[in-house]
């Protein structure tokens, strides 16, 4: 089992909901990317060694790419990768589905919440990710509603140190 203090999980939207949609060289996106390099290495520092991804497409996927290039050089770190059922990525597309997979192949720790796909396994995932970690880090846009707002509310309720980037930042 994991230290909570020691453990940082995250929290953001999908590509649907990102000012830049998939276009991942837009400047926009170029810059959040950058924030969550910072944003993991800060947490590096802070004591932070391991790292929980849900492993949705867009914010979920930037923040493990972060985590896995941080880890070239910082030895000690562990990235979990917390799938919420085994059909996750089954339609997405097929550039998508290759980049989980690396990322998976990739990873210290899999963890499957369930296996089949049901209305609430988007849920159970956030909060097995917020009830292990002492940290979030949010990519967040003040929509009040939607599973980045339940994730990070949850943890807010649940005392995390939340670290929240708002994608306003990156809209300029």
């Amino acid at each position: 089992m994991m230290d909570r203090e020691k453990t940082c999980c995250f929290t953001g939207h999908r590509p649907d909901k990102l000012p830049w949609g998939e276009n991942e060289r837009d400047p926009r996106c170029v810059r959040l990317k950058q924030s969550i390099a910072q944003a993991v290495e800060d947490a590096y520092t802070a004591g932070i060694r391991h790292f929980i991804t849900g492993m949705a497409r867009g914010c979920d996927l930037y923040c493990a790419e972060a985590v896995l290039e941080l880890r070239k050089t910082e030895a000690d770190i562990t990235l979990e990768c917390a799938r919420p059922c085994e059909t996750q990525a089954d339609s997405w597309p097929a550039s998508e589905r290759a980049r989980y997979q690396s990322i998976l192949e990739q990873c210290n720790f899999e963890t499957l919440v369930q296996h089949s796909y049901d209305r609430f396994c988007m849920l159970r995932r956030n909060r097995y990710m917020v009830d292990r970690s002492g940290r979030l880090i949010a990519v967040y846009s003040g929509a009040p509603k939607g599973g980045t707002f339940q994730t990070l509310a949850y943890a807010m309720k649940k005392g995390l140190d939340t670290h929240i980037l708002d994608l306003e930042d990156f809209c300029q």
